[in-house]
């Protein structure tokens, strides 16, 4: 796998990671209403899932898959340059739905191409590698709507900023796709991963990887819901959910709910403050970077310490410093405030990186070995789910204020962790006696639970 394709796909991230909140601020200078902005976050947080799903489906029935991934990126251009040229929120909100469908779909395509013509010994490489220029480009978006008001604005004028910013970023992903055009890789049709137990494989090897800078702020991720759910078999899964698994499922419902609740109506709470966009793209970068940096030592924090306390601990000091946040920023003056809101929302970026990490190995440890990729599969699907209610909940309780709303998103984010903690059953070693984790590369920033060999974890799925 030459490097060529991964830098025209980081550009393309590039275009992501600043769509993702530049969109959102755009509807705010509209006038957007909380509850306008909860639909916008919601609707993009639904539509993904099925997207990944079918357009994942589809890639196994055609020859070339790299034809679907150029589809992909030139509708991201599209849409970005059409997005300024709309003046109706509601017409942005379907515009941003489409993205984001565009977006989620191209994920599992793009993985396939990574994984069809290489050996399995090469796989945990090869996607964390993906990871890492993904993670390099949505970093790049964000870093750049932190920077451009402070360019543009001499060149173009303030009314101009965020709509020059859009096109910037369309002709990122215009660029990309003319990059991948001439590198992506083309495998034969021969060489496509079909096999059951090789999805599986691809699936593990997702659910263990780190996260990466996107992951800070959004828990959906549409790649590994379409590897991890491939296999699902409703009937057989509920017959081997044991009370300790249903509980942790039932919590994490309540804090992936409690997380979009508090994200939704978040940029309209700082431009009512008086924060420029880019001061924005720069608070969301420090919790992005604040959970990317921490993402490995979670994973070795894991393997000394109660994954039960580790977990519940930091779930509550999330949920408590949804609402901290949120009046230490507004008592503060504009500077102060600022200050206050970047030391917090890292601080929250990084009780995700324990959260995301530690989740994964709860889960591992929880499910009975047969049905352990579906039901890490379930868990991926419970982040898309609660991702549309909190989005919409969050930014109905923000029209009564913004402090109810991040109270009504770290109160859920408590009574997650309360569950959690009552699973004492974490705290001892029959759990991860009875469901040894997979094994995971270093490279992969590992959850941290005990490793088996490759022989052994792929007799156990099978």
């Amino acid at each position: 796998m030459t490097e060529r394709w991964l830098y025209a796909w980081g550009i393309g991230s590039v275009a992501f990671g600043g769509a993702s909140l530049l969109v959102p601020l755009y509807i705010v200078e509209l006038g957007a209403t909380p509850v306008q902005l909860g639909i916008l976050a919601a609707s993009a947080a639904v539509i993904g899932a099925p997207g990944a799903i079918a357009f994942g489906r589809l890639a196994n029935r055609v020859e070339r898959r790299r034809a679907l991934v150029l589809l992909t990126l030139a509708g991201v251009a599209v849409a970005l340059a059409m997005v300024p040229l709309l003046s109706s929120i509601a017409a942005i909100i379907v515009a941003n739905a489409v993205l984001w469908l565009v977006v989620a779909s191209v994920a599992p395509v793009l993985t396939m191409l990574v994984v069809d013509d290489a050996p399995e010994s090469a796989w945990s490489e090869r996607i964390g590698r993906l990871n890492k220029y993904q993670g390099y480009g949505w970093a790049g978006g964000l870093v750049l709507g932190t920077v451009w008001p402070l360019v543009a604005t001499p060149l173009v004028g303030t009314d101009a900023v965020t709509r020059a910013l859009f096109w910037l970023l369309a002709a990122c992903a215009g660029v990309s796709t003319l990059g991948a055009a001439g590198s992506l890789p083309n495998p034969a049709p021969a060489d496509h991963v079909t096999s059951e137990r090789r999805i599986r494989r691809v699936a593990r090897l997702l659910s263990n990887s780190r996260r990466g800078v996107k992951g800070a702020t959004f828990a959906f991720s549409p790649n590994r819901l379409y590897w991890t759910t491939r296999g699902i078999d409703p009937r057989r899964l509920a017959g081997r959910l044991n009370p300790a698994l249903a509980t942790y499922l039932a919590a994490a419902t309540l804090f992936f709910t409690g997380f979009a609740a508090f994200w939704a109506p978040l940029p309209l709470f700082f431009t009512d403050l008086g924060f420029g966009s880019g001061e924005v793209f720069a608070l969301y970068l420090a919790s992005s970077v604040g959970s990317a940096v921490l993402y490995e030592g979670a994973g070795r924090f894991a393997t000394r310490y109660d994954v039960r306390l580790l977990q519940s601990g930091a779930l509550a000091a999330r949920g408590l410093l949804f609402p901290v946040v949120g009046v230490v920023t507004g008592l503060g003056a504009l500077v102060v405030g600022l200050v206050a809101a970047g030391v917090g929302l890292a601080a929250i970026g990084v009780t995700w990186a324990f959260i995301a990490v530690i989740g994964t190995a709860i889960v591992t440890r929880l499910a009975p070995p047969s049905v352990r990729g579906e039901v890490l599969g379930v868990h991926t699907a419970l982040g898309a789910v609660a991702g549309g209610i909190g989005g919409v909940l969050g930014g109905w309780a923000a029209s009564f204020g913004y402090l109810v709303a991040f109270g009504v998103a770290g109160g859920l984010v408590l009574l997650g962790a309360a569950l959690v903690f009552s699973l004492r059953i974490l705290s001892g070693g029959e759990a991860a006696a009875k469901a040894p984790a997979d094994p995971v590369s270093a490279a992969d920033g590992g959850v941290g639970v005990p490793a088996v060999s490759g022989e052994e974890a792929e007799r156990r799925a099978d």
